[in-house]
């Protein structure tokens, strides 16, 4: 692997990790899965920069020979986690956190990656383009287990893109989505991958969409006092009892035939999704009835006033900041139990999709073309607040950023970029 040392003007020392009002403490340093350890797009760092020259922050190192592939990174007790093509097949790849040194890689499968590695507990767990679902040692990327979503489990994808989730641990159990008829989700032993249960596929969710597994991941959800996983797939939002895989819900209308991707926003007992392909987004009630939960359409807003198409959504205080438009990242601001648009801007500092991360009090959007642009985090107003350029831009800049102990990750196809933005 090479490595390209870039190194800026002296730096302070690493940003402490607190908690955010409302988020559970999370150990410095862990970034543990797709969109952080919460899976809302928020991250606990501060003291961080708060602007950006035209030069934008100091690239502390750029690494390469990753990979081909979409895959973001998870990081924990000092390693960085991704997945990317090298030669034939999709690898699991471990590096160093404080330089980038390849550490250790492991085979999983299928072509060019889109998920991003969960990690527990020692182990790390990974999802390859055709269904291949490897959970390895963190330490040594020795493999303790695999199956196949498609031979196992009878699963399916929506549309041609392949498998792209980021796996669910919670507790003991490995939640995933193979797509099946029978096994919409399902539930493994963490520690065996041997099936708990499965969930069919909703026979009377609608027409809309298409069967199968779409692009989106898990998250959990307390609504009605019924612990429960939602997730967005070919035929649109359903949600699964977590005891035994009982479905509970299924929403129709957000869906679309091409690529169901955003992951939904959780709060409460309700539930905001978005997809793109002008399809649009909406905001449901849960409520609980005699055998169940009902979920209730609040409001829909057409894909021409919102519509996130992969970049993902956060939800800060009462408001939801996103990237509007198929395929464009224009800044959107709506209030989530109304949806008022508080702000939006007609044009972005990059063109294409925006990938959106949360940290001390600024958003940061990295767009499809390689530009990062940091955005005050205010319903008042749009403030752009600085951007620049990445060091490498090698096609799509669509894996999502992340920030750990003051820097912050881009992965860009075979490379990986640190930037240092502690203050």
């Amino acid at each position: 692997m090479s490595r390209v040392p870039c190194y800026g003007p002296v730096l302070l020392l690493a940003a402490c990790c607190c908690a955010a009002c409302g988020l559970p403490t999370v150990r410095a340093g862990d970034w543990t899965s797709w969109r952080g350890p919460n899976r809302d797009g928020i991250s606990t760092e501060t003291n961080l920069l708060t602007e950006w020259s035209d030069d934008g922050p100091p690239l502390k190192w750029k690494v390469s020979e990753l990979g081909q592939g979409y895959a973001s990174i998870s990081v924990s007790d000092g390693r960085i986690f991704t997945m990317g093509k090298l030669g034939r097949g999709a690898s699991l790849i471990a590096l160093d956190l404080k330089s980038g040194e390849k550490l250790w890689e492991r085979k999983v499968g299928g072509g060019n990656p889109n998920c991003t590695p969960t990690v527990d507990g020692g182990m790390v767990y990974a999802l390859g383009r055709e269904g291949d679902l490897l959970c390895a040692d963190a330490e040594s990327g020795d493999e303790v287990w695999r199956i196949n979503f498609k031979t196992d489990l009878g699963g399916k994808m929506m549309s041609h893109w392949g498998y792209s989730e980021s796996p669910l641990i919670d507790g003991e159990r490995l939640i995933c989505t193979p797509g099946g008829t029978d096994a919409a989700i399902a539930a493994l032993d963490k520690r065996t991958g041997k099936v708990i249960w499965t969930a069919a596929q909703p026979a009377d969710i609608g027409s809309r969409g298409g069967d199968g597994a779409g692009y989106s991941s898990i998250v959990i959800s307390e609504a009605c006092g019924t612990r429960q996983y939602v997730q967005l797939v070919g035929r649109g939002l359903i949600a699964v009892r977590a005891d035994d895989g009982q479905v509970l819900w299924s929403y129709n209308r957000i869906a679309n035939g091409t690529a169901n991707v955003p992951t939904p926003i959780i709060d409460g007992d309700y539930v905001f999704c978005s997809t793109g392909y002008g399809t649009g987004a909406a905001l449901l009630h849960l409520t609980s009835t005699g055998n169940g939960i009902k979920a209730e359409e609040v409001y829909f807003l057409d894909g021409k006033t919102m519509q996130n198409h992969h970049g993902g959504m956060v939800k800060i205080g009462d408001y939801i900041y996103c990237g509007h438009g198929n395929n464009n990242g224009f800044p959107l601001c709506i209030e989530m139990m109304t949806g008022e648009i508080a702000w939006r801007s007609k044009r972005g500092a990059g063109g294409g999709s925006a990938a959106v991360l949360h940290a001390d009090g600024h958003l940061y959007f990295r767009y499809q073309d390689g530009v990062m642009a940091l955005i005050e985090t205010t319903p008042d107003e749009y403030i752009l607040k600085g951007s620049f350029k990445a060091a490498s831009n090698n096609g799509r800049a669509w894996p999502h950023p992340v920030i750990v102990d003051g820097d912050l990750f881009l992965r860009d196809q075979d490379a990986l970029l640190c930037y240092r933005i502690a203050r």
